[in-house]
């Protein structure tokens, strides 16, 4: 698998233990430990950055919530679809735990990963707030 091929995956395992998380009651570690016990994944660079990300989302996440809510214009969060609060977590926490990974790729990247998961009216709306997130990273 290609370098952008297993950085895709991470993101997706990340944000699928995101939405894990989400969905029940257990601890990070807890769903941490439950999620890879049910994958087959042996890459060490994959399952690595897949790790990071999700660090990186539970250990900020106030910030990555608040990011969220601020550039959603009108949606609050527990309205929106699990997948789309999650694939947002993931691209957010990325952006802030790994700033020498450009936005626009980020941003990209999610979207792919939304439209494997998502409805497809949701993809205009992940992109809307996930470029205000960036822009205002960038003037802020």
């Amino acid at each position: 698998m290609s370098a952008p091929g297993k950085r895709r995956k991470s993101r997706e395992l990340a944000m699928q233990m995101l939405f894990q998380l989400d969905m029940g009651k257990n601890t990070p570690d807890q769903v941490r430990n439950t999620f890879w016990k049910a994958r087959d994944e042996d890459d060490a660079d994959v399952r690595g950055f897949a790790e990071d990300i999700f660090r990186v989302a539970v250990a900020r996440e106030p910030e990555v919530t608040e990011l969220i809510v601020k550039h959603s214009a009108h949606w609050k969060l527990e309205r929106m679809a699990s997948v789309d609060r999650n694939v947002l977590r993931m691209a957010i926490a990325e952006m802030l735990g790994f700033p020498g990974t450009p936005a626009p790729i980020v941003i990209n990247e999610a979207l792919e990963i939304a439209r494997r998961y998502s409805a497809p009216e949701s993809i205009n709306f992940l992109n809307g707030v996930l470029d205000a997130v960036a822009k205002a990273r960038l003037n802020g």
